[in-house]
């Protein structure tokens, strides 16, 4: 790009250009035609050729040849000018371009120090809850097996002391429960939740959830599920709780004497299980809400619900690690009783995939 004395340089040129080369136009055209018609004829008077020839060719073109070197010099002038303010305005950019780049280092570096703070703390949390889980699950083991070995003689004992011993037993189990839960969704969210993963039969795996949380046929439940189900893939273990939470979240919120409805089907691949409640429903706007942790409905009819809003947050997250997703629909029937939907979709297999 041409530089600033180029560019001046130039102008100073042309301005020197447009008042010599009319002057060396008008001496030239004079000196030819005084020597055509004066020296070569001899004599020195008026000559109407020569008086306009002069005119014309010695006035009027070296003018013209002026005014228009003139107008190209105010071009090059307005260029220089708009050169000059171009190159203050970019200098002024650069300047502010550097100074936001400074800042922006700067608010990069002060988050990047949060971030890692933000970690850290998040890190201290995930170990001092890890650390209090395991220091509480030792003596609720303890405390359960006592409270268990107290009922074996609750029929020798008052009724109230009995029922004192159920109470305490029930929340001992409901807290074991809760830690445990606790230990395994830190374990997952920092990664180290370990899935052991082979091929699981679905229908047996359900029955074995229903005989355990409703023993004696303590809710009746509604079966549509397709013969010869193919297993799905995911670990066993971590897939039963999933189920159980489904199960015992549908149990929470239906009305007593409504049943569950369990149906599975098979769709490109994957299977569908779905746990369908008779309950309050779930309004649109908590639809996803419900699947973050320590959020909660309450029934609907003013009978608050036990739990602390970790079972469908660990469900989700643990269908997601086991490549499945979890959604829900809802509502499902009337207005009186909407109900719920809970649809677990698994991968099915035939055989032990190869990266197995």
């Amino acid at each position: 790009m041409e530089s600033q004395v180029e560019r001046n340089q130039t102008l100073r040129q042309v301005n020197l250009i447009r008042f010599a080369l009319p002057i060396i136009l008008f001496v030239i055209v004079s000196s030819y035609e005084s020597w055509e018609h004066w020296i070569l004829n001899g004599k020195l008077e008026y000559d109407f050729h020569f008086t306009s020839e002069i005119l014309f060719f010695g006035i009027i073109g070296p003018l013209a040849v002026y005014l228009v070197l003139s107008y190209v010099a105010s071009l090059l002038k307005k260029q220089n000018d708009a050169s000059i303010e171009l190159e203050a305005l970019n200098k002024s950019l650069e300047q502010k371009v550097a100074e936001r780049t400074e800042a922006l280092k700067t608010r990069n570096t002060e988050l990047a120090y949060a971030n890692a703070e933000l970690q850290k703390l998040d890190q201290l949390k995930s170990d001092f809850v890890s650390l209090v889980s395991h220091e509480l699950r030792g003596p609720l083991t303890t405390l359960t097996g006592g409270l268990e070995l107290a009922l074996q003689d609750r029929w020798q004992m008052s009724s109230e002391a009995r029922r004192v011993l159920e109470v305490m037993a029930h929340e001992s189990e409901r807290l074991t429960k809760f830690v445990q839960t606790i230990l395994d969704v830190s374990k997952l969210e920092a990664g180290k939740l370990i899935l052991n993963y082979g091929p699981v039969a679905v229908l047996p795996l359900l029955q074995k959830v229903v005989v355990t949380l409703f023993p004696n046929g303590k809710r009746s439940i509604e079966w549509d599920a397709i013969d010869n189900i193919l297993p799905v893939w995911a670990d066993e273990t971590y897939l039963e709780k999933v189920i159980c939470n489904l199960f015992s979240n549908a149990d929470k919120y239906s009305p007593p004497g409504k049943p569950i409805e369990v149906s599975t089907h098979l769709s490109d691949g994957f299977m569908d299980i779905t746990i369908t409640d008779h309950g309050p429903g779930i309004p649109a706007e908590m639809q996803n809400q419900i699947f973050k942790r320590f959020q909660r409905l309450e029934r609907g009819d003013r009978i608050r619900t036990e739990g602390w809003g970790l079972g469908l947050y660990f469900a989700k997250y643990l269908t997601e690690a086991q490549g499945g997703q979890l959604k829900v629909q809802s509502p499902i029937y009337d207005e009186e009783a909407p109900g719920a939907a809970f649809t677990l979709t698994l991968p099915i297999t035939r055989e032990v995939p190869e990266d197995a």
